[in-house]
């Protein structure tokens, strides 16, 4: 309950309308899932947890192949955890017209997307053209190319009067919502820096690794996800996290157009991987003939890193993904972030220090600071009630805000708080104005500086 109330904090907005079609009489639940070729491990985690709203029953449309299999094998694992299991019942059709029968169907209204993203763009104006709600996993489009069928899928669904949704976890992020909140105020932040080039007014920087652990076992990654023209390369795949906190954070609840962007740099890299790394995080026994073009003496080059310098609104922003093989042992997934305000600096580390746990904090520009204390223990008296045991310590640079474990979730718990608020947009038809555009500006951001990092 306490995590509920703190993940509702500062999302409230304005309205949308649309209407809510039910296609079939199947469940007295307003929302049936339809699952459509889960390729990639986060399908499965948008059913980690139910929801009062949505029925029981999934109708999952796939080809058959090892992809579906683990997607399967990843629900019933949740169905039959000893700790709240879930009852998800799923209904499989996995003929080869699948996709086509799913329309045809439409045994459900609200489809989740989350696989091979080459695909992705027409999956998406396929259902909705179904007249079926898409809530799509990053990235919803992978190539500059596909920006005009973005820009449709939106057009098509104010007409059929359903909503198009990007699955944006990292706003979910306790810390970075706290960074949000404090930038929002001006005794404490003063005003966002305009930043330059070198020292840009907001920072972020994310560190993941191809080898992982996924509600604690080792996730197997299908052979095409290291296949960047099939899972997209850094600068269009995770990238598109960062650029949506960007333009969350510097400007909250406010529209942004793709005229507002100008981008400086871009710039790709790769991650090199052996046969045997390859072959342990696909459980494969060789390349497939597919990813023949990115081998170079015995290793393949997978293009998963990259950094944008870019202006919106003339601030200066500066994202960056990093993709390792491994984490060390006792670490993971890192996220780094600073925004240079006025009066303070607001910044989110995951270090050794910090227990590799994202910690923000509050460094002022003077040393006198009085006010600012102040005014961070009035701002912390607002929201402790969504965050009991919340602390304010002191640091030779200034403070550092400490947040209990018990009220931190997880990057899987995220994928449920995303849900939670679109199947809220779907029954009170308020999802904010701004969301639509913001995320065509988000796809034009992250598509445009491939496009100009390939040019080099």
């Amino acid at each position: 309950m306490v995590k509920n109330r703190f993940y509702t904090y500062l999302f409230l907005c304005g309205a949308l309308s649309y209407s809510c079609k039910q296609s079939t009489p199947v469940s007295t639940k307003p929302f049936q899932l339809v699952t459509l070729d889960p390729g990639h491990f986060h399908a499965a985690l948008v059913q980690k947890s139910m929801y009062p709203q949505v029925d029981s029953n999934v109708y999952v449309y796939a080809p058959t192949g090892p992809d579906l299999q683990m997607h399967l094998n990843r629900i019933e694992n949740y169905n039959s955890r000893p700790e709240q299991p879930t009852n998800w019942n799923e209904q499989v059709y996995s003929g080869q017209d699948f996709f086509d029968r799913m329309i045809r169907e439409k045994k459900g209204n609200l489809v989740v997307l989350s696989g091979n993203n080459k695909v992705k763009p027409d999956y998406i104006l396929g259902s909705l053209g179904a007249a079926m709600h898409v809530f799509a996993d990053k990235p919803m489009i992978i190539r500059h190319e596909d920006f005009s069928k973005l820009k449709e899928a939106f057009l098509m669904a104010d007409e059929k009067k359903v909503l198009l949704y990007d699955i944006m976890t990292e706003r979910y992020e306790v810390s970075t919502i706290l960074q949000r909140t404090f930038s929002m105020n001006k005794e404490i932040f003063g005003t966002l820096e305009d930043g330059t080039p070198e020292s840009p007014a907001i920072t972020k920087e994310s560190v993941h690794h191809i080898y992982k652990l996924v509600s604690g076992k080792v996730l197997v990654r299908p052979s095409w996800f290291l296949d960047i023209s099939q899972q997209g390369e850094g600068l269009v795949d995770v990238m598109t996290h960062l650029v949506d906190l960007v333009q969350w954070e510097c400007f909250p609840d406010q529209i942004i157009d793709t005229s507002d962007i100008r981008i400086i740099t871009a710039k790709r890299w790769t991650t090199d991987l052996s046969a045997d790394q390859f072959n342990t995080v696909t459980q494969s026994s060789s390349f497939p003939d597919f990813l023949r073009p990115f081998i170079q003496d015995n290793l393949l080059r997978v293009h998963c890193n990259g950094e944008i310098n870019y202006t919106l609104k003339g601030k200066h922003a500066k994202t960056s993904v990093i993709w390792n093989y491994q984490a060390p042992e006792g670490t993971g997934d890192t996220h780094y972030s600073i925004m240079r305000g006025s009066l303070s600096n607001l910044i989110i580390r995951q270090g050794a220090n910090e227990n590799f746990r994202p910690t923000l904090y509050i460094e002022p520009k003077t040393t006198s600071h009085p006010s600012v204390a102040a005014a961070i223990q009035h701002q912390l008296k607002q929201i402790e009630s969504n965050l009991p045991g919340i602390q304010l310590i002191t640091t030779p640079e200034g403070w550092k805000i400490s947040i209990p474990p018990e009220v931190q979730e997880g990057h899987e718990a995220h994928f449920a708080r995303v849900m939670e608020k679109f199947l809220g947009y779907l029954e009170d038809r308020n999802m904010p104005a701004w969301e639509v555009p913001n995320m065509i500006t988000k796809y034009y951001t992250t598509t445009r500086a491939l496009e100009l990092a390939r040019q080099k």
